[in-house]
């Protein structure tokens, strides 16, 4: 657990910092350089880290990046900083791009100290591609991140897995992407090959609007139902054995721990005495577990801060505003039981408005 305490801290100090981290400066000393520590390279060791790493590109003399990092004596990763308040954009990497050519690296990596972005030459061979194919938020993430980003371990760099890796990701990515889109709103194009399974005859706009209207919620029906079924296996599991250990629950790539189900049982128990118990809703959303309201985003009661290794917070809200409070334990989450039922308040109000 140590790796993962590591970056437990840095988020910490992101948050506690994140409004002075104005200079890149500020961004590679209070977050990058120790970034770099948590998968093992000795910053310290310029024959390991290499600040200022520089390469005469064509007719360019003299440019640098910020760092070159070797593993077994071969230069691997050129890493390019960039301020934590700026965007990283494809510009921010042309330094970046003209070294990947020229040089044996086959990773880059841009950052800012809250976003990493990881290239390779998935796309074209020793040309740096132009989309990263992972990207490690570290305010951020989900727990399967992290088991990615082990990956850039000095003890684990193994650069024909990455390789491999990278395009499984991307793919992966850009999957993900478009079957959002449908979720979100389903195509003219899905919404015929479901209707023409299902329908005899022409379809007419009335028919269609029909058919995108039952996929919409069928999706998030089939979203809320998996998630029930989580839970009820979860809790099944853990009334079945012994166990108070946050050993996570396998289930399409998503872990809800078991303090985090606690915790949702505490909320769900809290909210009963304002609202019927099967309309509070667990989703996990990343590196917090999101407990809704009619399993509504945009009814968020509260949020589960529970995956750093060294603290644990609960989100509560008022209108859009989120505030973190300190919990030890999810069982002190009833000591904040006034604000979860004004919040739940709250919501019903904007409903019936």
């Amino acid at each position: 657990m140590e790796f993962e305490s590591e970056i437990g801290d840095l988020q910490s100090k992101l948050r506690e910092h994140r409004d002075i981290l104005k200079s890149e400066e500020a961004a590679k000393t209070t977050l990058v350089l120790p970034f770099l520590r948590a998968l093992g390279y000795d910053i310290f060791d310029p024959s390991e880290v290499e600040p200022e790493f520089t390469c005469d590109v064509g007719t360019k003399k003299g440019e640098k990046v910020d760092y070159a990092i070797h593993v077994n004596g071969e230069l691997s990763i050129l890493v390019e900083c960039k301020p934590a308040n700026s965007v990283l954009s494809s510009k921010h990497a042309s330094q970046l791009f003209r070294y990947f050519a020229t040089t044996d690296a086959k990773v880059a990596l841009l950052t800012n100290g809250l976003l990493y972005n990881f290239y390779t030459d998935g796309d074209r061979t020793n040309r740096m591609d132009d989309k990263p194919f992972f990207t490690f938020n570290l305010e951020d993430h989900r727990k399967s991140d992290l088991k990615t980003l082990r990956a850039f371990r000095k003890a684990d760099f193994n650069l024909e897995q990455i390789s491999a890796q990278a395009g499984t990701l991307k793919l992966q990515s850009e999957v993900s992407a478009e079957l959002r889109k449908e979720f979100d709103e389903p195509s003219d194009e899905f919404v015929r090959m479901i209707a023409n399974r299902l329908h005899e005859g022409r379809l007419t706009q009335t028919i269609r609007s029909r058919f995108k209207q039952v996929i919409t919620q069928s999706i998030v029906g089939l979203i809320r139902d998996g998630v029930n079924e989580r839970l009820e296996s979860a809790i099944s599991q853990s009334n079945g054995s012994p166990s108070d250990t946050d050993e996570p629950v396998d289930f399409s790539d998503i872990e809800t721990t078991q303090s985090e189900l606690d915790g949702f049982n505490i909320v769900r128990a809290i909210a009963s005495q304002a609202v019927a118990v099967d309309r509070v809703i667990l989703r996990d959303a990343k590196s917090y577990c999101a407990i809704l309201l009619d399993d509504n985003n945009r009814r968020t009661i509260a949020r589960l801060h529970f995956n750093s290794p060294t603290a644990r917070h609960l989100g509560v809200f008022e209108g859009k505003q989120e505030t973190r409070l300190s919990v030890e334990n999810p069982t002190d989450i009833y000591s904040h039981a006034d604000q979860i039922l004004t919040r739940i308040r709250e919501l019903e109000t904007e409903n019936n408005h």
